[in-house]
């Protein structure tokens, strides 16, 4: 018999559970591709390089809103201008599956869960990025934000996979996600969100934020799912 998933943390009852996953900094690491393409768009801007403020704790959030606080609408416009073309082209091939990612999102499928992709990156980079991995298959669901940014938050990017999946009932569902962003993007649905704890969040980040559990890995995070 196959076993199916069960609700996450503290429930009996076999159900097949509704996976959400994040990409950045929870399924991969990207923060390579993604920093090293954007200091390139600064360096050509001529915009001066803070390691002290730019970093992957930047990660999570559309760059189109966490990068104008730091320089300027203007010269955010600008980098960000530079920096999309040059990350299609080469940056997103920079990102790398965290340990036992492969293992969980296979144990998961075979399980009987249903996994779905919810991002803030643009949807066509994070298909791309599951395509050069070899998982499309293992999505039921991709969405991200629009290449127009009409998706901006992670709340907005969860309703619209919610509504592709036909609704769910949230209580059959769990988030993954590594930053604050994901628990509360998917509280905004009534679903609950497990901390990827190897990610870009700041320390205390995810609890303060209300996740259900934090784990330190994908083996640990897996056993939650499987029970």
């Amino acid at each position: 018999m196959r076993t199916t998933v069960r609700h996450a943390i503290g429930h009996n009852a076999r159900v097949t559970r509704t996976v959400l996953l994040d990409l950045d900094g929870t399924l991969v690491d990207s923060a390579p591709g993604i920093l090293g393409t954007l200091r390139t768009a600064f360096d050509q801007v001529g915009v001066p390089w803070d390691d002290s403020v730019i970093g992957p704790h930047l990660l999570g959030p559309p760059l189109y809103e966490s990068l104008p606080p730091l320089v300027g609408e203007t010269a955010a416009e600008r980098i960000l201008t530079l920096y999309r073309p040059l990350y299609r082209d080469s940056g997103l091939l920079e990102s790398t599956p965290y340990p036992g990612i492969e293992d969980l999102l296979h144990a998961l499928v075979e399980a009987g869960a249903r996994l779905a992709l919810a991002t803030s990156k643009a949807e066509p980079a994070a298909r791309q990025i599951l395509e050069n991995q070899g998982w499309t298959a293992l999505f039921t669901e991709i969405a991200g934000d629009t290449v127009d940014a009409q998706l901006p938050s992670k709340a907005a990017v969860v309703g619209e996979v919610l509504r592709r999946l036909g609704s769910p009932d949230p209580a059959d569902c769990v988030m993954v996600g590594d930053r604050k962003h994901d628990v509360l993007g998917s509280a905004a649905h009534g679903i609950r969100c497990l901390g990827a704890g190897w990610g870009y969040s700041e320390p205390g980040e995810l609890t303060a934020a209300g996740a259900v559990e934090i784990h330190p890995t994908a083996r640990t995070l897996q056993r939650a799912l499987l029970g």
